[in-house]
């Protein structure tokens, strides 16, 4: 489960801090004037790190799938994919990373892929209850419950080659479809729709 703080505020904004970003990034080609089309939420076991993956349409129409990760510390060696810094009106300074670096989003995605789970439910809290908050980008993954699942308590290296991000952490091989439509190798993935669209094979597991 996944809790929104409705009212909480972030300066800069998660929008602010993708549109400074993603200029910069090889797969993005120069994105500009980014529209947020839907996102997905993982849970943090510990329940430290915010784990978030974005899905942002570029001016010219592209889908762009962005893992962000916050946390209220650095993450060490991590420092090339700090997307920026921001302050929650709620939880106070947040490091705002790719989330391809950070080994949390890592088993957590690697989790949901192998165990066939789904995103968090996340849930608002609203005259003192919580009520549930339809997912706007439902993921799947294709394995199933009694899958085993390797630990990940870091990242050994991230690579970007044209539209695909590769990862490797606990001896798997993440692939991570940055514009999405991209295909992916191997045969255990996360997929994803949107109200108005299929999105296929977001990541995968090789």
């Amino acid at each position: 489960m996944g809790l929104v703080y409705a009212t909480a505020t972030l300066e800069p904004s998660k929008q602010e801090l993708a549109e400074a970003w993603l200029p910069s990034q090889p797969w993005a080609s120069g994105a500009e004037a980014l529209t947020k089309v839907a996102e997905y939420r993982f849970d943090d076991p510990e329940g430290e790190v915010g784990v978030e993956t974005i899905v942002w349409r570029t001016s010219d129409g592209t889908l762009l799938q962005v893992p962000f990760t916050y946390r209220a510390t650095p993450l060490d060696g991590a420092e090339a994919r700090l997307v920026g810094t921001s302050q929650h009106s709620a939880l106070g300074p947040r490091y705002v990373y790719d989330g391809c670096a950070d080994p949390v989003w890592a088993a957590c995605v690697v989790t949901t892929i192998l165990t066939g789970g789904t995103q968090a439910q996340m849930q608002v809290e609203h005259d003192g209850r919580l009520v549930d908050v339809p997912a706007r980008l439902p993921v799947r993954g294709s394995g199933s419950p009694d899958a085993e699942v390797p630990a990940i308590s870091s990242v050994d290296s991230v690579s970007d080659d044209g539209p695909v991000t590769t990862v490797s952490a606990g001896g798997l091989t993440i692939s991570l479809a940055r514009v999405v439509g991209t295909p992916l190798p191997g045969t255990a993935t996360l997929t994803g729709s949107t109200t108005d669209a299929e999105l296929g094979v977001l990541v995968s597991l090789s």
